[in-house]
């Protein structure tokens, strides 16, 4: 597979929760359910080990990470070998460089393409610091930069920065997840200046997905207008109600160039983001974000909880309330009955 023509053709790849049960011990059943969900609704791509998937699964009294990895990678083998598509294993690749290096050895041996570097663990670090972090982690495997916003964890990395990113010949895509405008467009602004029109821009702003989607970004480079689009999305939003993503990305696609655009895909983009604010707490400064994306698949009948590894991490009080409201009032955008159709052969 050329992962960098099918990164650049534009995909969902949904960031994977955690199926914990009752007593918050590790359900491989029901993850391996959330992983089938996945691959029949038609991803490209699947991302473990990332926030969704939640940081505490590298904590030693845990000692997830490789189960979790490995798990995701032989169902996905598992599923596409029935029905044999091009497809994309990105793995979290967090911490400080000897363990970042640790990590993308694991995710290769376990059949991953690519990894998905955290800058979390360099928050008062340098500019300088951070390129040489990711650009020695590109050494071992092919890499996706992430633009975490600082609410979930991330820091600010500003045009500079990426410029520099984009100039590392073994980066992929860059995952764009700041949500925040002006530094979404540093992100693009750099990548068209740097002339790396091999390098995927994927949208990890759940908070504005459609129109980030939607939207040709024009810069000059070189004495000239070049345009780049964001040609997919890197999303725990798109960890749930994940058929009707791929449904709405498809439909993006074949208006997206046209000479005109119907003003109705604002409203299509508001919809969406009105479900991502119950999903991801948005009123509660994210708090919830996690347990928002177990809630749905628990309501769906994919996990038994919405446990965390956590015990603090909770839904917020209301939140379960509003997930009801956004779901009844926008089902164009859920996939409940394909869920329900399929759940049991999942769950086998």
């Amino acid at each position: 597979m050329n992962l960098r023509k099918h990164l650049l053709e534009g995909h969902v790849i949904p960031a994977q929760p955690l199926a914990l049960d009752e007593n918050r011990r590790f359900s491989e059943r029901h993850q391996r359910a959330i992983t089938r969900y996945y691959v029949a609704a038609g991803v490209g791509g699947l991302a473990v080990g990332v926030h969704s998937t939640q940081f505490e699964i590298r904590e030693p009294r845990h000692g997830l990470f490789r189960p979790v990895l490995e798990l995701a990678s032989r169902t996905i083998d598992e599923e596409l070998a029935r029905s044999p598509r091009p497809f994309i294993k990105i793995s979290g690749i967090c911490g400080r460089t000897d363990q970042a290096l640790r990590e993308a050895e694991l995710a290769l041996s376990l059949g991953y393409h690519a990894g998905l570097v955290s800058l979390a663990a360099f928050k008062e670090d340098s500019e300088d610091a951070l390129v040489a972090h990711c650009a020695r982690v590109a050494e071992a495997i092919p890499i996706v930069g992430f633009y975490l916003q600082p609410a979930a964890g991330g820091r600010l990395a500003g045009h500079g920065f990426w410029r520099r990113f984009a100039e590392i010949p073994n980066a992929l895509a860059i995952k764009i997840a700041p949500f925040n405008r002006y530094q979404t467009i540093d992100v693009v602004r750099a990548v068209v200046e740097a002339g790396r029109d091999d390098l995927a821009l994927y949208t990890g702003n759940d908070d504005t997905i459609v129109v980030d989607l939607l939207t040709r970004y024009t810069f000059q480079a070189g004495g000239r207008p070049v345009s780049r689009r964001i040609v997919g999305g890197l999303l725990g939003h798109w960890g749930v109600w994940t058929q009707g993503a791929v449904r709405l990305l498809d439909e993006i696609k074949s208006v997206r160039d046209g000479a005109t655009l119907d003003a109705r895909w604002l409203e299509r983009g508001i919809a969406v983001t009105d479900m991502n604010a119950a999903l991801f707490d948005a009123a509660n400064g994210f708090r919830g974000c996690i347990p928002g994306i177990l809630e749905v698949l628990r309501r769906q009948g994919l996990v038994p909880t919405v446990h965390c590894l956590n015990p603090h991490e909770k839904l917020s009080p209301g939140q379960a309330e509003e997930l009801t409201r956004a779901a009844t009032a926008h089902p164009e955008l859920t996939d409940d009955a394909f869920i329900a159709a399929n759940r049991d052969r999942w769950l086998s």
